[in-house]
């Protein structure tokens, strides 16, 4: 699973999601960046892992003394590294990876963050100092259900147990202390079809979709299908389904 993600995301040049159009609605209130803010300040090392361009470790993560932002796609850490030249912002390393062969060093951060990223619970637990934090953003199983559901596949479409349960007992067996699950709840609204499939082709929401658009008439026609079943006010809805995960080195 990891090479097939390694050879989707290097084929994707454009990392910069702000330039298509939705809107978010949140049904959970479970924040990522508010408990990132929460537990930091001015002296403190985060690592973040799974940064893809770095976009949310320039724009949102708190003011703290250096942020080391690390992925296994050398595309993705290539992107984030001219997205940082024209932050001009210094506390912040970019690097590439692999998150289940880490090598930063022991006792060292104060905060690991993972967003939408395999992980070794194990291993982060030996990098945090004590007292340190560790904060996991998933995508869970039924995540886009409907859509995948009408193509039959999708990320994690056969997994017989959801990723938030791996996530939470491998956290759990690790060693950490006060590890908290929240199940997340997310509609996300794209004003155009162009808009939605650009998410799509960015991300492994669908399986190939790039060859859907390219040649499959009857996947097209399921997309449309889709389209016209959910369209509101707002726009195309996504069903997004996410988990949360808390957890504290305590020794």
């Amino acid at each position: 699973m990891k090479n097939d993600e390694l050879k989707f995301y290097s084929n994707v040049k454009n990392w910069d999601f702000s330039m298509i159009k939705s809107e978010e609605e949140k049904l959970t209130n479970w924040d990522m960046f508010k408990i990132l803010n929460d537990c930091t300040n001015e002296n403190s090392v985060v690592l973040d892992l799974g940064t893809a361009g770095g976009e949310r470790v320039l724009k949102k993560f708190p003011k703290v003394e250096q942020i080391i932002a690390t992925d296994f796609s050398e595309e993705m850490i290539k992107t984030a590294k001219e997205n940082l030249k024209k932050s001009g912002k210094k506390n912040i390393e970019f690097r590439v990876m692999d998150n289940l062969n880490m090598d930063t060093p022991d006792n060292y951060f104060d905060v690991v963050v993972a967003r939408h990223t395999p992980t070794s619970p194990k291993q982060i637990y030996k990098t945090l100092r004590n007292n340190g934090k560790l904060i996991i953003e998933g995508v869970d199983k039924l995540d886009c259900w409907q859509l995948e559901r009408l193509f039959n596949r999708g990320q994690a479409f056969n997994d017989g147990k959801p990723i938030s349960q791996i996530d939470y007992e491998n956290v759990l067996d690790a060693g950490f202390k006060n590890v908290e699950l929240v199940p997340i709840y997310v509609r996300e609204y794209f004003k155009t079809k162009e808009d939605l499939v650009a998410l799509l082709l960015k991300t492994p929401i669908l399986d190939d979709f790039s060859e859907v658009v390219e040649k499959n008439e009857k996947d097209l026609e399921k997309l449309d299908q889709y389209i016209k079943e959910n369209t509101y006010d707002k726009g195309i809805l996504l069903r997004r389904m996410y988990y949360g995960i808390t957890a504290d080195k305590i020794e």
